[in-house]
């Protein structure tokens, strides 16, 4: 059996009642006493603090680690400008998805945040390709919490002043209530918010400074989760995974025009000759359209729809497979994430999900199902 890794805040977890479930290796709190619904509310209407420590932190050092970077990910990380942040893939030679990570570039690094269950692979493809040309440096000391809602900023900006002149995807080095930290405005939920690296040495007396703050509650990652599929946002082992490219994903956007075909720095990546000819308006010599795409979808049924269930057409003909799926507690009926056959990608598209043999009904939706509220000035 194996034992299960505890984040610096714990024990501050069991203190305020947490279910505590396994989750990446990590025993972590998956809801506090007043239940999955009202943490879910009280992120959209106030301030929750989430505790996302099992995630890994690095920093890639060198005056060549962007460019190094570059080759693991089609993503523009070069002309990052110093205190911005960018959402980022890594991809495998066959363009599939080995996880997703945020870059930050710092004056003198990169700051890298990757998935907790990916962060042991990740770190090793890190060093196996990179370490000839920059520094890799884990930082497993490193706490890191999410601070997030509409009042987000009223209550960080009480302890950390200068928060507040931040906009979505900024990043900074803060001082809260003294204590050293360094903050993106950004999360995984959908709000305005923050995300707050710290030593772990200063992990439970930050917490403890931003739980007593009047618009600030615990929250687990059972919230977490429904918070970010209403955002439309992709969970990594679910949505996303080595089977899926970005194009089908619907990730295109990650991808910048320098990084395309026709672009300053087209390709490098693992993958290129297999997702660059998928990208809208390609310039590839033989464009490869995706034969099926990751989509938003809604239902007014009752009958809850999860992960793996299938989805057919009014003919019965199967078109694909449910990724996630939940209640939406803000929008107040089903919402999923799946993958179609492209023909039946477009919105209003009527699709049935079998569930125990039941057919539901669903129709191709926009995503985010909840509008997202990110800070951009």
């Amino acid at each position: 059996m194996t034992t299960l890794l505890k984040t610096p805040l714990h024990a501050l977890h069991v203190e305020l009642g947490a279910k505590m479930v396994p989750f990446g290796g990590y025993d972590m709190p998956v809801q506090y006493r007043e239940g999955i619904l009202a943490e879910h509310r009280h992120t959209r209407t106030a301030a929750g603090l989430f505790d996302v420590s099992h995630m890994g932190q690095l920093r890639l050092v060198g005056p060549d680690a962007a460019a190094a970077l570059e080759t693991l990910v089609p993503v523009d990380i070069i002309d990052l400008p110093v205190f911005k942040q960018r959402y980022a893939l890594f991809t495998d030679e066959n363009g599939g998805i080995l996880d997703d990570l945020m870059v930050c570039r710092r004056p003198d690094d990169l700051f890298v945040v990757v998935n907790a269950g990916c962060k042991v692979q990740d770190t090793a493809h890190i060093r196996k390709h990179l370490s000839s040309r920059c520094e890799v440096i884990e930082s497993p000391e490193r706490a890191l919490l999410a601070l997030q809602g509409p009042q987000a900023v009223t209550a960080l900006s009480r302890l950390a002043p200068g928060v507040e002149k931040m906009v979505f995807m900024d990043g900074g080095f803060f001082k809260i209530d003294g204590f050293e930290a360094f903050i993106t405005r950004s999360g995984y939920t959908g709000e305005d918010g923050y995300e707050i690296s710290i030593h772990e040495r200063d992990a439970m007396a930050v917490a403890r400074l931003l739980l007593d703050q009047p618009e600030v509650k615990p929250i687990g990652l059972g919230a977490r989760d429904t918070l970010r599929l209403e955002a439309g946002l992709c969970l990594y082992g679910h949505d996303i995974t080595t089977t899926t490219t970005p194009a089908e994903a619907a990730l295109t956007w990650a991808i910048q025009k320098v990084r395309r075909s026709g672009g300053a720095r087209a390709g490098g990546y693992p993958g290129y000759a297999v997702i660059d000819p998928q990208l809208p308006n390609t310039q590839a010599a033989q464009p490869s359209p995706v034969q099926r795409k990751r989509v938003g979808l809604v239902s007014n049924e009752k009958m809850p729809v999860r992960e793996g269930a299938k989805l057919v057409s009014a003919e019965g003909v199967e078109l694909g497979t449910v990724t996630s799926g939940t209640l939406g507690p803000t929008v107040g009926h089903l919402v999923a994430m799946g993958y179609v056959a492209s023909s039946h990608a477009a919105i209003g598209t009527e699709v049935f999900a079998l569930v125990r043999d039941k057919r539901v009904a669903m129709k191709v939706a926009a995503m985010p199902f909840a509008p997202q509220r990110y800070f951009r000035g």
